[in-house]
């Protein structure tokens, strides 16, 4: 059995597990601050403590997923194409 007959169906299974999880859950935890919305540093006793604000998630401690964003401009890009033409009546006639 040739090595793309078996990378066809796994490839398959993790675009759909990849499509799922953005359906379930369209937000994951930040990469640069990994959920918590601010950098943790360390005093000087070795303690943790709260650091700068996140600016890449704004503090919130989440972001959107890649494909859930592509889902969504794509979406808004087809609604925005079908969207049926405004009637316009010409005012100047009689």
């Amino acid at each position: 059995m040739p090595i793309s007959a078996a990378a066809i169906p796994a490839l398959l299974f993790i675009t759909l597990s990849y499509v799922a999880l953005c359906a379930v859950s369209p937000f994951g935890n930040c990469r640069k601050c990994r959920g918590f919305g601010f950098a943790l540093t360390t005093d000087r006793k070795g303690r943790p403590k709260r650091g700068r604000h996140c600016r890449r998630c704004d503090g919130t401690g989440i972001r959107i997923r890649v494909g859930r964003h592509l889902w969504n401009v794509w979406t808004r890009t087809h609604r925005a194409g079908t969207r049926p033409a405004p009637n316009r009546t010409d005012r100047s006639a009689p």
